[in-house]
């Protein structure tokens, strides 16, 4: 794809994933529309800097600090830069707080994501890409999780939006014909990484002689997914998207790692060892995740390439590199 004949608007912007993604487009030559209204569920000064980020990768971006759930508002926005597709990565994140704040997660994933491909139809353009969750696959007993297994039974709210995401996109694309690409991401991680999740917190915490929470036994697995091969994935189904019509991908690494593991690895990464406090397992928290990648190899050429120690290192490095504004290192 020449991705210079590209408009390309981005919600989320200011996010973790949204920001590598504006990166990785810019750097491909595409003109970017960056979008977020800097929910509160992290500071906004993280968000600042990922913002920075964006602007020191060069190329032709502008940003919009605007709420998803106006179509009107967006069609605008997307008009006004003859935008030809739209990564929607804008969302309020986390299953627990999920669980405290149904009403809002419903508004802004559900409502939101309707916004984002009504605006996107009203606007001409060409696709769209839309983040899923590995958590629609709750806990099913059936592992790897294939994109053609039952998702009937999510366990938390946010789980419940994301499925509804894809169901509003699959309905969508049967109305109006506009190519929708569903990815289920799996446990992102890497720099920049959001503050609430475990690896960022883990880095943080054992490097200070901090006590660390584990929830569970340690048993509890996830398929950690590197941001680098994310964005790849994201980049594959973009341009190939227009070839299925509507289609769901797994993005993940294939390799789940049990919680202890984890601690295990992050204890040797940082050169010390872990306090822990064990506490019971959360609501809404799934056993595992794992990632069938047979549709995504076939389909986009997918796979991932970076080890969950490689890519821990990567995270460490930037969080001591950059402790001044994130406050640890």
């Amino acid at each position: 794809m020449d991705y210079s004949n590209e408009s390309i608007l981005v919600t989320g912007a200011a996010g973790f994933i949204g920001s590598h993604v504006c990166c990785e487009l810019l750097g491909r030559g595409s003109k970017v529309v960056g979008v977020d209204n800097f929910d509160p569920y992290y500071s906004r000064e993280l968000k600042e800097h990922n913002l920075q980020m964006v602007h020191g990768a060069g190329g032709d971006f502008s940003f919009a600090d605007q709420d998803i759930c106006s179509a009107d508002s967006l069609e605008s926005l997307m008009t006004k830069h003859g935008v030809t597709g739209v990564v929607h990565l804008a969302a309020k994140a986390g299953v627990r707080p999920s669980i405290a704040d149904p009403v809002g997660y419903a508004k802004v994933n559900v409502m939101g994501t309707q916004s984002v491909l009504s605006a996107a139809t009203g606007a001409g353009c060409k696709r769209v890409l839309a983040a899923s969750s590995s958590s629609v696959y709750g806990n099913n007993e059936k592992a790897p999780f294939a994109e053609n297994d039952s998702v009937e039974h999510p366990i938390s709210p946010y789980a419940a939006t994301k499925r509804s995401c894809e169901l509003i996109a699959d309905a969508h694309h049967h109305l109006t014909g506009l190519p929708v690409a569903m990815l289920r991401f799996f446990t992102v991680f890497g720099p920049g990484q959001r503050p609430d999740l475990a690896i960022r917190i883990f880095l943080g915490k054992i490097s200070k002689g901090e006590t660390i929470k584990m929830f569970g036994d340690g048993s509890m697995s996830r398929d950690f997914t590197y941001i680098d091969d994310i964005v790849s994935g994201m980049m594959a189904a973009y341009e190939r998207i227009d070839l299925h019509g509507y289609r769901i991908w797994n993005l993940g690494s294939d390799h789940p790692m049990e919680l202890r593991e984890l601690i295990s690895t992050v204890e040797s990464v940082v050169g010390r060892e872990a306090i822990i406090d064990q506490l019971p397992m959360q609501p809404g928290d799934v056993d595992r995740t794992w990632a069938d990648l047979t549709r995504s190899k076939e389909e986009l050429g997918y796979g991932a390439c970076t080890s969950i120690r490689e890519g821990i290192s990567s995270q460490w490095s930037w969080m001591q590199k950059h402790a001044d504004v994130i406050g640890c290192g």
